[in-house]
């Protein structure tokens, strides 16, 4: 009976954890809908916020821009020949789309070892940590479009201006300001509900 219970657990374990990988938000143009969706999400953005100081609409702004919500994509994989699939253009993964190496970083700076980039609260807990460090050079939390740049410039290229020769990315950092200004406006006309309900417990 324990080979055969054991047998199952083995056959359930992979649908399990697919299960766990949460989809993406309904209706991904209102935070609060958001929020209201997906409680843990809305927890995960409160704590990183308190832990981090980075705002809630400008943590779902950079994740809608960055992985539409989706918990496993990765960058599509190159061509060789034009058809045959070959490697990644880079390590990225997740909601964040956090480097492989920007990622061991962030493990060993806060102790967060088990982490996942597929997991949103250690996502939102690693965009958070990432902000921090322009917040300290004097950058705004609400500056999304500054933080966008040095998010894929790194602190260090951006401080050089190396995306002004991006005129691509300073398209999408503009469209991420736009989104957290939106957010911004949704998140003010229902943060006070969202707290009220004590969306923490579920």
């Amino acid at each position: 009976m324990i080979q055969k219970n054991s047998f199952r657990a083995a056959i359930l374990l992979p649908f399990l954890l697919v299960s766990c990988v949460s989809s993406p938000p309904e209706q991904p143009d209102d935070i609060c809908k958001i929020f209201k969706e997906k409680k843990s999400w809305y927890k995960a953005a409160i704590k990183t916020e308190k832990r981090w100081k980075l705002p809630p609409y400008v943590l779902m702004a950079f994740f809608h821009q960055e992985s539409s919500f989706q918990a496993k994509i990765r960058p599509e994989r190159k061509k060789l020949l034009g058809f045959i699939p070959w490697f990644r253009p880079s390590s990225s993964l997740g909601y964040s789309q956090a480097l492989k190496n920007t990622w061991e970083e962030y493990q060993n700076e806060t102790g967060n070892t088990w982490s996942s980039r597929t997991d949103f609260a250690d996502s939102a807990d690693f965009a958070g940590w990432y902000a921090s460090k322009g917040f300290y050079q004097g950058f705004s939390a609400t500056d999304a479009r500054s933080l966008y740049l040095a998010y894929h410039e790194g602190y260090g290229g951006f401080k050089k201006k190396t995306y002004r020769k991006k005129q691509w990315l300073i398209n999408v950092a503009d469209r991420v300001q736009a989104r957290s200004e939106m957010y911004q406006q949704q998140y003010w006309g229902c943060a006070k509900e969202l707290k009220r309900k004590r969306f923490f417990f579920f």
